[in-house]
């Protein structure tokens, strides 16, 4: 009979990253809370990073349930995990692989017309992003994107947004940069003419200068792509978190 494991059982789960970053840094990331928004293509990716390198506390945003057109891109999204949702995956993989993160999961869709029934729901979320160490933004909607980017903004909290990474084929053109120095992005010159309109003078975001390949709606994508940006993501909130 196998019996469960807990993380005491394992002392050297982050012993590595304790190797790599040493043990003051470790004990922020522990004590950090991170509240993601969106969990497909780079959400997923970016929370996978994040709960493997300490992350005390995740907050997840989703309301999608995971459909077959997703497999070739998402983390959560695989055979048996079609029509659930993303973010009830999501929780469990979290906790299978570090049992102590702190979990708050929150599936609706982030927008100001929110329906009535998720209004609560809204207000206990507005409630733990006052809280946050940071922001990552990996919506697709332009319009939740920028109320999100205006929230963060109003609670002084760092957000980085992910720009457009459908159609493209090249990672290693990501960058992360002001949104004001963007280039060759559909998404990014949308998000930076709306920035313009509310006197957001700054604003962190990954973008790619690739060229789109193809002009698709919806937008076509390959696995190794979106997975980079979404690590990428991660990689810039850590480093923030511990510099």
């Amino acid at each position: 009979m196998l019996l469960q494991s807990s993380i005491s059982d394992f002392p050297e789960q982050f012993s590595r990253t304790e190797q790599l970053i040493g043990e003051k840094a470790l004990k922020k990331l522990q004590g950090a809370t991170i509240a993601i928004f969106g969990l497909g293509g780079v959400g997923s990716f970016t929370v996978e990073a994040l709960v493997r390198a300490g992350i005390g506390k995740l907050i997840l945003v989703d309301h999608d349930k995971i459909q077959p057109s997703n497999i070739n891109r998402q983390l959560f999204a695989t055979h048996s995990t079609i029509n659930k949702l993303k973010i009830d995956i999501a929780c469990k993989r979290i906790k299978d692989i570090n049992p102590k993160c702190i979990v708050k999961s929150f599936p609706l869709f982030y927008t100001k017309n929110i329906d009535k029934s998720c209004s609560t729901n809204l207000q206990l979320l507005e409630d733990e992003l006052s809280k946050c160490s940071y922001i990552v933004d990996a919506i697709d909607t332009v319009s939740s994107k920028l109320l999100l980017i205006e929230k963060a903004k109003a609670l002084e909290i760092p957000i980085i947004s992910c720009m457009g990474t459908g159609n493209k084929v090249d990672p290693c053109q990501f960058k992360i940069s002001d949104i004001y120095k963007t280039e060759m992005c559909p998404l990014a010159r949308v998000i930076r003419q709306e920035c313009k309109k509310r006197h957001i003078k700054h604003l962190k975001v990954l973008f790619s200068t690739e060229k789109p390949i193809t002009n698709q709606s919806p937008p076509a994508s390959i696995s190794y792509v979106t997975a980079i940006a979404g690590l990428m993501l991660a990689s810039e909130v850590i480093s923030n978190l511990i510099t």
